[in-house]
């Protein structure tokens, strides 16, 4: 038996959720490599409570995308006092997924991967 982990329906609420729906474009990659991702204590702050729901929106999607993972991670560190550079990132990955929304884990017939899954359900 082949599995296919993929959360597209997740991406395509979450680019929902946060409103990414008007953006036309969508990127290559999750992350700009030629810029680093620094702590700007000079830069204008960002409401956590917008910051903080997309950050768990992307770690809820991390266990079935490790292309998104590194950045992601990177992005989680800074939750305290995010500024508005690294909203800007975090919008960077939403605009990769809404560009690459099917992208998934998959695991072919003969490969030694036995899946276990638990749920809780009442």
């Amino acid at each position: 038996m082949e599995y296919s982990l993929s959360q597209d329906k997740n991406v395509v609420d979450d680019i929902e959720k946060f409103d990414f729906n008007h953006y036309e474009d969508s990127q290559a990659l999750p992350w700009n490599r030629n810029k680093a991702l620094i702590m700007d204590e000079e830069a204008d702050s960002v409401d956590v409570h917008l910051y903080r729901p997309m950050i768990g929106s992307l770690m809820y999607l991390i266990a079935s995308r490790p292309d998104i993972t590194f950045a992601v991670c990177a992005c989680a560190r800074l939750q305290v006092t995010p500024k508005i550079s690294h909203l800007h990132d975090v919008k960077r990955i939403f605009r990769y997924l809404k560009g690459q929304p099917k992208l998934g884990l998959w695991y072919p017939r003969d490969s030694p991967f036995d899946l276990k899954a638990f749920f809780d359900c009442e």
